[in-house]
């Protein structure tokens, strides 16, 4: 690559760079032998390629965002500055800028870590929620089953393939960090933004043990999406572009929770939304699929809460049930509507934009640099009107 790139040409870059890291990650396998060993490895490879393609990118994009937004300041000052913010005295480093020659070929590689380790949670979640479907193809534990002729070996599998995914994901990142910063406070951020996902998947699974009628299921949800969706899809693509440019880790986090959280709750939200009311061939996820997987979803709590006694009754027979069928799922979803559930996440995903959208223009930044920022948080949020 180049030593230097336009914005337009780093956004262009992130599907062949992505597909050229993880083949060299997955080619390190020397010494391997036996016919059965490399066909097995061999298909993991390949699953790993098929699991990775399609994604939006929007965690890519929103960290080169962020990274060019502030970039430009550090090169042109020559150190690690902080934005002004209303209220606060400006904070800068005299640490000098180390604006190595390939300072955009190493964030390129830090976005595309991301997305591989966004690929690694998603392969995990299914396994965990049993989902045969992920962007319109078979999940990757369906998908080696099939081809092992086992479900026990594909689940496994399938596991492994998340795992080395996350490996390969964390190799890249640190790899590129501390070849732009020389230091560990990318690793540091990195594998922070990977233990907050393990404990947000954590508490999703112990949201599952409280029982349905358990005042504070709204608020222990959206303690969920704050830890296992918010965590990494937009407070640490914020955060690694601010520190990418330069920014010390301590703002780059403070500024990454400030816009980055109320963002990334708005989207778990949003999606929540798109379960009931979308369309499964622009999701590629089957509508209704949390109803059926019996998702403790902050759209559930609302609707238990709100419903009157006949609907909250009916809907904690379903959703208690062993499983659910499309008639179940049309049922629960009128209860959403009916008990206001729906209008109330609309309501909260509003609140959510406008408070991120609020963080960001404090931040002293010019109306160009906002304005990428600003376009690359709204991918997050479809419409999610009538």
């Amino acid at each position: 690559m180049s030593r230097y790139h336009t914005a337009s040409t780093l956004e262009s870059l992130i599907e062949p760079r992505m597909r050229h890291l993880l083949a060299d990650f997955l080619a390190e396998t020397p010494g391997i032998e036996g016919i059965e060993s490399t066909r097995v490895l061999d298909a993991m490879a390949e699953q790993a390629l098929t699991s990775n393609a399609g994604g939006k990118r929007f965690r890519a994009l929103l960290s080169l965002a962020t990274y060019r937004a502030f970039a430009p300041e550090h090169q042109r000052l020559g150190h690690r500055r902080e934005p002004q913010k209303a209220g606060h005295a400006e904070a800068s480093h005299a640490t000098p800028d180390r604006a190595t020659p390939d300072r955009d070929e190493c964030m390129l590689d830090i976005a595309c870590a991301i997305e591989l380790y966004q690929t690694s949670a998603l392969i995990h979640d299914d396994i965990i929620d049993e989902s045969a479907m992920r962007r319109g193809k078979p999940s990757a534990h369906a998908a080696l089953t099939t081809l092992m002729g086992d479900q026990r070996q594909g689940r496994a599998l399938a596991l492994m393939l998340g795992n080395m995914l996350a490996t390969a994901s964390a190799q890249i990142a640190t790899s590129a960090f501390h070849r732009m910063t020389g230091t560990i406070d990318g690793s540091i951020a990195f594998s922070g933004m990977q233990h907050a996902v393990e404990i947000g998947q954590t508490l999703d699974l112990a949201l599952e043990r409280m029982p349905l009628n358990t005042a504070g299921q709204a608020q222990a949800a959206l303690q969920v999406y704050r830890w296992k969706t918010a965590s990494y899809t937009t407070m640490a693509p914020i955060e690694f572009g601010a520190m990418g440019a330069g920014m010390s880790p301590r703002y780059a986090s403070r500024i990454a929770h400030e816009i980055g959280l109320p963002l990334g709750v708005a989207f778990q939200l949003a999606d929540d939304l798109l379960d009931v009311t979308g369309d499964s061939h622009n999701t590629g996820k089957p509508v209704g699929g949390d109803i059926k997987e019996g998702k403790r979803t902050v759209l559930l709590a609302d609707a238990i809460a709100a419903a009157d006694t006949r609907d909250r009754t009916r809907l904690m027979d379903i959703m208690a049930a062993d499983q659910r069928d499309a008639r179940d799922v049309a049922e629960v979803t009128r209860m959403y509507e009916s008990s206001g559930a729906i209008a109330a996440s609309r309501r909260r995903i509003t609140t959510l934009v406008d408070s991120s959208r609020s963080a960001l223009g404090v931040l002293g930044l010019s109306s160009t640099a906002a304005a990428a920022i600003d376009v690359a948080c709204s991918r997050f949020i479809p419409d999610i009107e009538d």
